[in-house]
C-alpha cells in the first residue's frame, strides 16, 4: 500500500525520484465539485437555482440528493467492464439506465450517482466554455500549485502505464472523466483545498455541509458516514471529524481525507491494488490519528 501524508502543509515524507500516475477514482469527485464552487464564487453559478432544462440544482447534484439513478446499478455495465469492452457512448448509457426516470423527488432523498457527476461535469463545460480538462485545470490544478502530471485519462494505456491490472480497462465507462497522478498530488490538492487556499471561508464551509446517512457501516472505520459536497464526510474513531473520497474501480481502491485537532492538520493519501475499501480507509485514519496529535 502505497501512503502520502501531509502535517500542517508540509510533505512528511521526502518524494521520491518518480512517482507514477496512479488513479484518483472518485476522488476525481471531490475535483469537480470544487471546479463547479470556484463558478459559484465567482458568481457564474448559484447552488440553488434549478439548472438548465432540470427540475434539481447544482447543490443537490453535488450532494447526490438529485435523484438520479447511477449506472453501477446495471448488470449489463459491469459485465461490458468484465469483458473489457470499449464504454458505451453517453447516450446509450443513459438510454439503458432510462436515466430521465428521476427515482425520487430531487432534496428528498439521497442515491450515490456518477450520472449526477456526469451532469455536474457538463455543467463546467456549458458554463465556463471551457473543456471539463481546461476547465479543472484552470480553475483548481493551477491556482493550487497541484503538478501538471494530474491529468483525465483519455486510454488504457495511460491506466496501464499507472497500474498493469488496468492495461485493459477503458476509462471512458468513467462518464464524469478519471483523473490520474501522483498520491501525493491528491493529498496535496486536498489539504490546501480544504485549509482555503481556493474558496472563500463561507463557500468552503457550505462545501463541508453535511448530510449523515446513517450509523456505522460493518468493516469500515465510520462511525456516522455522511456526504456533504463532493465530500464523504463524518466522525471515526478518536474523536476525529475527516473529509475527503475513497474512490474503487478494478483491481485498486484510492483514499484520501484531511483531519483536523488543536489546529494541526493532516492529510493523508493512500492507494493499494489488492485491499477493500475498509482497509485503505482503516489506515489512512491510523495514519492520521497518530500524526494530528503530534
Amino acid at each position: 500500500m502505497q501512503i502520502v501524508l501531509i502535517v500542517n502543509g508540509q510533505r512528511l515524507q521526502p518524494p521520491h525520484q518518480t512517482e507514477p500516475a496512479v488513479p484518483w477514482w472518485s476522488f476525481t469527485k471531490t475535483v469537480l465539485a470544487a471546479t463547479a464552487l470556484t463558478l459559484v464564487r465567482d458568481g457564474r453559478l448559484r447552488l440553488d437555482d434549478p439548472l438548465a432544462d432540470a427540475p434539481y440544482t447544482l447543490r443537490q447534484l453535488l450532494r447526490h440528493e438529485a435523484g438520479l439513478a447511477d449506472y453501477g446499478e446495471l448488470a449489463d455495465y459491469h459485465a461490458a467492464v468484465a469483458r473489457h469492452e470499449a464504454a458505451w457512448p453517453a447516450q446509450e448509457m443513459l438510454e439503458r439506465l432510462q436515466a430521465e426516470r428521476l427515482r425520487y423527488t430531487p432534496g428528498e432523498g439521497w442515491r450515490y450517482s456518477n450520472v449526477g457527476y456526469w451532469q455536474v461535469a457538463r455543467v463546467i463545460e456549458r458554463t465556463s466554455d471551457l473543456s471539463l480538462a481546461d476547465a479543472v485545470r484552470t480553475r483548481v490544478l493551477q491556482p493550487l500549485n497541484i503538478a501538471d502530471t494530474v491529468r483525465f485519462a483519455t486510454s488504457r494505456a495511460e491506466l496501464g502505464q499507472s497500474c498493469a491490472s488496468l492495461a485493459r480497462y477503458d476509462p471512458g465507462w468513467v462518464y464524469h472523466g478519471l483523473l490520474i497522478g501522483p498520491l501525493s498530488q491528491a493529498a496535496l490538492l486536498l489539504d490546501r483545498l480544504l485549509g482555503g487556499d481556493l474558496l472563500p471561508a463561507g463557500l468552503l464551509q457550505t462545501m463541508q455541509d453535511t448530510t449523515t446517512l446513517g450509523g456505522p457501516i460493518p468493516g469500515r472505520p465510520w462511525l456516522a458516514p455522511g456526504y456533504a459536497l463532493g465530500l464523504m464526510r463524518g466522525p471515526v474513531a478518536g474523536g476525529l471529524v475527516l473529509a475527503g473520497h475513497t474512490g474503487c474501480g478494478p483491481g485498486s481502491v484510492l483514499a484520501v481525507y484531511r483531519g483536523v485537532m488543536d489546529e494541526r492538520s493532516v492529510s493523508c493519501a493512500a492507494f493499494a491494488e489488492t485491499a477493500g475499501e475498509g482497509e485503505v480507509e482503516a489506515a489512512v485514519v491510523e495514519q492520521i490519528r497518530q500524526h494530528v496529535s503530534g
